[in-house]
């Protein structure tokens, strides 16, 4: 019995030894986070100092009146401790595009992005797929002519290869898929980044926050946001 528990103690040490080895301590990508309310109170400046970190999305919106009670603190605090910041809506197929892009518009004000807009696209909302796309695409349109520039998009890997499958042509996407592998879309589309785990862990946030990566050649330049 004795043995076994220590050898249950080390088998213990082991995996917390392999949980604190996180892939930007692995590899040279430009790494970033995102942010909600979820992750409670965040003391921006042990972030900022992380030199590991190179950009941070905060959710600002979702749908048509929800408002993250999180995000003026946000990032304004991310601004005061020098990251580079963009600001993301969660898309709710069955509210009106319009309304949802007044919300959004009304958080995310051009003046306070380094970052393109980006959309949360992670439902369907129980929509046949041709009406999701149809309705998706009107907020994408509105959203582009709104900002005078194509958001980044983001979505999750199955998700895209089930009805997102070759329709994104032309647009920045950020692919999440929580595995050691990295991702392969099943049309082999050039996704610019990856979101590897949503259980990451950084000194500055109490519990898991989401981490991302950019693939291969794809660099922070392309989703500056272009002020005109």
């Amino acid at each position: 019995m004795r043995r076994f528990f220590i050898f249950l103690l080390c088998l213990r040490a082991a995996c917390l030894t392999f949980a604190q080895v996180q892939c930007e301590d692995t590899c040279s990508h430009i790494h970033g986070i995102d942010i909600s309310h979820y992750q409670g109170k965040v003391f921006w400046e042990a972030i900022g100092n992380n030199s590991k970190m190179a950009y941070v999305y905060l959710k600002a919106t979702e749908g048509g009146n929800n408002i993250d009670n999180m995000y003026q603190t946000n990032i304004d605090l991310a601004h005061r401790y020098g990251l580079m910041v963009g600001s993301y809506h969660f898309y709710r197929p069955k509210v009106s595009q319009q309304l949802q892009l007044d919300n959004f518009k009304a958080q995310c004000r051009p003046g306070n992005q380094e970052l393109l807009p980006m959309i949360d696209i992670e439902t369907k909302s129980g929509m046949k797929t041709d009406e999701f796309c149809d309705s998706l695409f009107k907020f994408l349109r509105l959203v582009e002519k709104a900002y005078r520039q194509k958001p980044l998009l983001y979505t999750f890997a199955n998700f895209y290869d089930t009805y997102l499958l070759g329709k994104l042509q032309g647009y920045k996407v950020m692919i999440a898929q929580y595995t050691q592998r990295e991702p392969r879309l099943r049309d082999n589309f050039d996704f610019i980044m990856w979101q590897y785990t949503g259980k990451g862990h950084i000194d500055g946030i109490n519990g898991y926050v989401d981490k991302s990566r950019f693939m291969g050649r794809h660099r922070l330049r392309e989703i500056r946001f272009r002020h005109k």
